[in-house]
């Protein structure tokens, strides 16, 4: 089964990406969701190797989002369910835990990351009048960027993986959304927002090695 379901939501995100017209909006948002409730049950199926807790809350994460998935359209109810999924994520990758120099000190790309998507977006809002979404926007931005961090200091690579192709996805959609167009924005966010689904769900199998404190420290 874990072979076969990769391949199937695979197959199913590339059928909602470069098949599935976009109307009726109905089909589409049910197409939308089918690899996302795929990845739900590859997650549930994944065995706990970083502990049941660890297990459950990324699959709470999971179903937040795809209520943001088929929510969307009223983008601040999308966007408050997203952003409790990211709040589940960050939860469930600070309680993984690893400290080390050189994870921590990832903070500092991280926050400058969210320090200059936080400008364009607000300065943004402003030109466009939208002054009502500043705040939203600005929380989610924060949310995201912890929620990477968050990921890298976990030390698992599949979440890390997961977390920085979330936020590339994420950062497509905010930019061609409220700053300038982007180019073939739908193919890349879609297909980097299905494979961070899949990589968060995967680092639930996949047990972080832990290693001795001293060298910990460094790596």
């Amino acid at each position: 089964m874990n072979k076969i379901m990769p391949a199937l939501i695979l197959l199913m995100s590339l059928l909602y990406i470069f098949i599935i017209p976009s109307e009726p909006h109905a089909v589409k948002l049910i197409f939308k969701s089918i690899p996302m409730l795929l990845i739900i049950i590859y997650a549930y199926l994944q065995p706990a190797e970083n502990g049941k807790r660890f297990q459950h809350i990324l699959l709470i994460g999971l179903i937040f989002c795809v209520i943001g998935d088929v929510t969307l359209d009223n983008f601040i109810v999308g966007l408050s369910a997203f952003l409790i999924g990211h709040f589940f994520y960050l939860s469930g990758f600070f309680g993984q835990w690893q400290f080390s120099l050189w994870r921590l000190s990832t903070i500092v790309p991280i926050g400058a990351y969210a320090i200059y998507m936080g400008y364009e977006l607000l300065d943004a809002l402003t030109k466009s009048g939208d002054g009502s979404l500043k705040g939203p926007v600005l929380v989610y931005v924060t949310a995201i960027s912890l929620m990477g961090w968050s990921a890298i200091m976990s030390g698992n690579k599949w979440a890390i993986a997961g977390a920085l192709l979330f936020m590339a996805s994420d950062s497509v959609l905010a930019w061609n959304k409220f700053i300038s167009e982007v180019a073939s924005s739908d193919v890349i966010i879609m297909t980097t927002y299905y494979a961070a689904q899949f990589y968060i769900a995967a680092c639930i199998g996949h047990k972080v090695r832990t290693v001795p404190k001293q060298k910990a420290m460094i790596l």
